[in-house]
This record gives C-alpha cells, structure tokens and sequence, in this order.
C-alpha cells in the first residue's frame, strides 16, 4: 500500500490549524491521521498537533503486529482517548489556551479490513469501482438538521452553520468516539480529509479526480479544486490505496 498526503493553509485563513502523520507498518499495514484544529490564533493549531502527535506516539510504541482486531480496535481508541486528555489538559494549563479543540480522523489499515477513530467532521471516505462511500458521519449540526430530514445533503453543504460541530478532541475531559470498521479490497482508495476538502469538492468530483490520477497529481488535484472553488478553509486530503 502507498500513502499520499498534503496539507494547505488556503487561500483566506492566516494559519494552518490542520495536523496530520501517517505511518508504513508493512506492506500490507498503514495508519493515517488527519486532526482540524479550533480555538483562535494558538489554540487551533496547538490542539491539532498535541492530538497528532500524541495518536503517532502511541501506535508507534503499542502496535504489534500478532494483536487481534479487537486489541487493534481499543489501542486506536485508546490513543485517541488519550489525545482528548492530552488536549484538554493542554488547555487547562494555559488559559490563552482555553476553548480549544480538535476534529480527528484515524485509519488503520490492516490486509482486508479499514479500522476508523473518527471525532468531528474531518471524514473518511472509501472508493472502489467509481463509486464513494462515505464511512464516517459528522458530528455537526447541519448533519443532525440532515437526519431530521430538515436539509438535503446538498443543502448542508451550502449551510452558513455547516463549520460548527457538536463533537470535538479536547474541550471535555471525556469525548465520544465513534469506531468504525470496513472491508478494504485490492483496488480500493481510502480518502481522509479536513471540511476544507469536503465542503467543497462534491463526492463525484472526488470520484472523478482519483479516478484519473495517481499519487502526488491526485491530491495535488484535489486541493487545487478546493481553492479553486474558494479556499475558505485549511485544506488536508490524505490518499491511501
């Protein structure tokens, strides 16, 4: 398997408050990580790499190759529990710091199968013979406003409140998390992406781009459409097949 990943500041926002790692256990193990950052000039950009690199510490130093799905499925969890702490007790000590967050999006990529941390609304999608898959669901207001059935998808795309989420990495001292797993086949792309890739390129553009390209073209693609289309956000897209 390969790994591709870029991240950009876009073209309004003065800060990049995206973090991201990714790891090559084996050829057929990979792990990739993508945090959006909030909470003013520091505190965004300090919560998402705390979360970053506190998840990349512990696979590195917990990951063992004999675990079973479900050791692999509470290590991930527990790393990205513990970066919630690790977050939260971040804030505690400075008070400039205080209010900060994180969204998290952690994959896992073990032979046939995709085990997904997800917190917030950076998503996770899969994409097997032209057609997406979005694994993940955000946690945000505009998609709970879609379950009710009070906007289309399309709709809450568009939505003024659509950046505004309902959980997030590091404001409490206890997070939610929702813990995913999904059949990865040879030929499959997993895309991971901060809400400055998806609240701006639709999921068939998203199709078509990884569809015609490969590689550094591929993300470099999509993150040029995502300026294109506004650049209104920190754009992070991490590609893995």
């Amino acid at each position: 398997m390969e790994v591709f990943t870029k991240t950009d500041i876009g073209l309004v926002r003065n800060e990049n408050q995206d973090s991201s790692a990714y790891g090559i256990i084996s050829a057929d193990c990979v792990w990739a990580v993508i945090c959006d950052g909030m909470g003013g000039v520091k505190g965004g950009k300090t919560a998402s790499s705390v979360a970053v690199n506190h998840i990349s510490e512990c696979i590195e130093r917990d990951y063992n190759e004999d675990m079973s799905d479900e050791a692999l499925a509470d290590m991930l969890i527990g790393a990205v529990n513990g970066a919630n702490l690790a977050v939260y007790k971040a804030a505690m000590d400075e008070p400039e710091l205080a209010g900060m967050g994180t969204t998290c999006e952690l994959v896992l990529v073990r032979g046939d199968t995709v085990h997904v941390v997800h917190v917030g609304d950076s998503r996770a999608y899969s994409i097997r013979d032209g057609k997406i898959l979005q694994i993940t669901e955000d946690h945000s207001l505009v998609q709970e406003m879609v379950r009710r059935g009070e906007l289309t998808p399309d709709q809450a795309m568009r939505h003024p409140n659509k950046n505004l989420i309902t959980r997030a990495l590091g404001v409490a001292h206890d997070v939610d998390v929702d813990y995913i797993e999904v059949e990865f086949e040879e030929g499959d792309i997993l895309l991971l992406c901060s809400d400055g890739l998806s609240n701006f390129v639709t999921k068939a553009d998203l199709v078509r781009t990884v569809s015609d390209n490969k590689g550094d073209i591929m993300i470099d693609t999509l993150v040029e459409k995502a300026k294109r289309r506004g650049g209104h956000d920190n754009i992070t897209v991490t590609v893995i097949y």
